[in-house]
């Protein structure tokens, strides 16, 4: 047996550092003699690329070149195929998606507009038909947005998809961390998207507020809070208006996402921001409904209410009509700080967590007792209730009329706006404590759980 000689930098061995200046000890008599150079292991320099080892003369010298060119040979074409694979990963994931800004048809935000009226502007066929599912693990708990050819739906799981509006074909996603481990716990979004011409936003579990490109579904801007974001955004000259968990209405630059300004309330703000005039509502665990001077960041007026807000509420003229944690359904004039009339069923006192849907004549919300409700407008009497056997977390969307919602006992209901009878269901795996979105001629609902759906309905294209 033979000791290979060094090749290259000095090594450290037993007896010290070896190099020129330090004269190497003779040679024990136990110890083997140096390697012929003959025998030695050389390197080979690929240009521009790294060192490669080359093949021991053991071999021959008419050997050793062919191999040692096989090797180089190999070694080259294996950078080239890798190099080839980046660029063409490059280029599949340098795709750019034609958008178009939020037409009259579209469904843009949480209740499809600053009023938050849950009134949607598309129609829908009269008989519904599934046209696609996707599943979405953890599943989705919030309102999707469908924008001309494209759906985004937030998930639990941390990711905000985007899928052709006719197909449901996945065209990108984006992860609220940019960790790619799948294993890694990613934040969820609950709160629903607002779309513009441009760009997504939405708020994740952490109190990230995400700014994504449509195009192509990259982070345009990421804004921290210290509280988790429940509640949608909404867009006014150019400003994103949204609140959080750590107490704060916040106010940021939609384009560059710097903080414009920020109001303090006195506790988690649940809801998402509804805009009449040049205002905005705050409702949360503060038990209050603060009207806020959308250009000042100013605290126009303070109106107490009995009971902490989950709900978000829903604006018709002066007034504003909103759920309680305290089995109450409140309608309030926010401009002379009163309240008109209060819906209370003293059979089944349970919270409104779900957002009303709001038209001339009524006032649709559904509650934890089981029960959508529709109220008079107006006087605040009961016109009628539809009972499902579970709880629900859904806020209702008016389409024409018919009323479209789901409901913690798994399926997806229709209801007739006038009398409160059921038009159509549909079963679904899991709870549907999200909301419906209308637009471009579907209606886009997710279910939660460990194998969560998301599906769209509409009415199937003739082959």
């Amino acid at each position: 047996m033979r000791v290979l000689g060094f090749v290259g930098k000095p090594q450290r061995g037993y007896s010290g550092l070896v190099n020129s200046e330090t004269p190497t000890p003779p040679t024990p008599r136990f110890r083997k003699a140096p390697t012929p150079a003959s025998h030695r292991v050389e390197t080979i320099q690929i240009p521009g690329i790294f060192k490669v080892p080359g093949i021991s003369k053991r071999l021959g010298g008419s050997l050793a070149l062919p191999v040692q060119a096989l090797w180089v040979f190999v070694v080259i074409v294996s950078v080239l195929v890798w190099n080839y694979d980046g660029l063409a990963s490059d280029k599949k994931n340098a795709f750019v998606l034609k958008v178009e800004k939020p037409s009259k048809t579209s469904w843009a935000s949480f209740r499809n507009g600053h009023l938050q009226q849950g009134i949607a502007t598309s129609s829908l066929p009269p008989k519904l038909e599934l046209l696609w599912k996707k599943e979405i693990p953890d599943g989705v708990v919030t309102a999707s947005a469908i924008v001309g050819s494209y759906v985004y739906v937030p998930g639990l799981n941390g990711m905000l998809y985007c899928l052709d509006r006719k197909t449901g074909k996945e065209l990108w996603k984006y992860r609220s961390i940019e960790n790619p481990d799948p294993m890694e716990f990613a934040p969820g979004f609950k709160a629903a998207p607002t779309v513009t011409e441009d760009t997504v936003y939405l708020g994740d579990e952490d109190g990230l507020i995400h700014a994504v490109w449509r195009k192509n579904g990259k982070k345009k801007w990421i804004f921290k809070t210290d509280g988790e974001i429940a509640g949608g955004a909404a867009i006014v000259d150019g400003r994103l208006i949204v609140g959080s968990h750590d107490s704060f209405l916040y106010c940021i630059d939609a384009k560059n996402g710097k903080l414009v300004w920020k109001f303090q309330t006195q506790n988690r703000v649940n809801c998402s921001a509804g805009i009449a005039d040049h205002y905005t509502f705050v409702a949360g665990c503060d038990a209050h409904v603060r009207v806020i001077d959308i250009k000042k960041g100013k605290e126009k007026s303070d109106i107490p209410l009995s009971s902490f807000l989950i709900a978000s509420p829903a604006i018709l003229g002066d007034m504003l009509y909103v759920g309680t944690q305290d089995s109450q359904v409140v309608a309030l004039n926010w401009k002379t700080e009163k309240i008109v009339w209060i819906y209370h069923d003293p059979k089944r006192e349970q919270p409104y967590h779900a957002s009303s849907a709001v038209t001339d004549k009524y006032v649709i919300v559904a509650g934890h007792d089981k029960q959508l409700h529709c109220i008079d407008r107006k006087t605040g009497k009961r016109v009628w209730v539809f009972q499902t056997r579970a709880q629900i977390d859904s806020s209702p969307v008016v389409v024409g009329k018919r009323i479209f919602f789901g409901s913690n006992d798994h399926n997806i209901y229709a209801v007739s706006l006038a009398s409160g009878k059921q038009i159509w269901k549909f079963v679904t795996k899991g709870y549907v404590s999200s909301s419906p979105a209308v637009g471009e001629g579907c209606l886009v609902i997710g279910c939660e759980g460990s194998k969560g759906m998301v599906y769209c309905f509409g009415k199937k294209e003739k082959k």
